[in-house]
């Protein structure tokens, strides 16, 4: 039996690349979407994420990070070895302690592999449309993400 999957994107669309995740993913839901697998657009939820997430067994989170990269750097990692990938702290854009987020998924008992493609953005003020830095990005990131959901996600059984 396949496992249920989803990429679920995550941002504000009105505080400048804040708004990454969701444009990451409707990119993807239009070129690359994989049979199988839900795309759901979360914006800037909270706590209402969580008792979505334990519906799937997979699930890929995309969202616009502070991490100290260059701009739109891409990374994706398991959301439970994030104390191994990064050094120092992590937060989602719209700070999400994504620490926090462990150790209560780990608390509520939720079983779900989460993944997280975060993208290192610049400019979260208020305001429409991606930074152009971020913009001129987007393309060769939907392309990266993309290629995760097609050699990681669709092959975890």
């Amino acid at each position: 039996m396949s496992k249920k999957k989803a990429v679920i994107g995550l941002g504000n669309t009105l505080r400048k690349d804040d708004g990454i995740g969701i444009f990451v993913l409707e990119s993807l839901a239009n070129s690359y979407k994989r049979e199988g697998i839900d795309y759901l657009n979360f914006g800037i939820a909270g706590f209402s994420l969580l008792h979505r997430i334990k519906d799937y067994d997979i699930v890929l989170l995309i969202d616009g990070i502070n991490a100290g990269l260059p701009l739109g750097e891409l990374k994706i990692f398991e959301l439970d070895k994030i104390e191994y990938d990064f050094k120092g702290s992590i937060s989602s854009s719209h700070e999400i302690d994504l620490r926090a987020v462990i150790e209560f998924f780990r608390k509520m008992g939720v079983h779900t592999k989460i993944y997280v493609a975060g993208i290192q953005v610049a400019d979260v003020s208020y305001g429409e449309g991606l930074t152009g830095g971020l913009r001129n990005k987007k393309e060769d990131i939907v392309k990266e993400v993309g290629a995760f959901v097609d050699d990681r996600l669709l092959k975890e059984f």
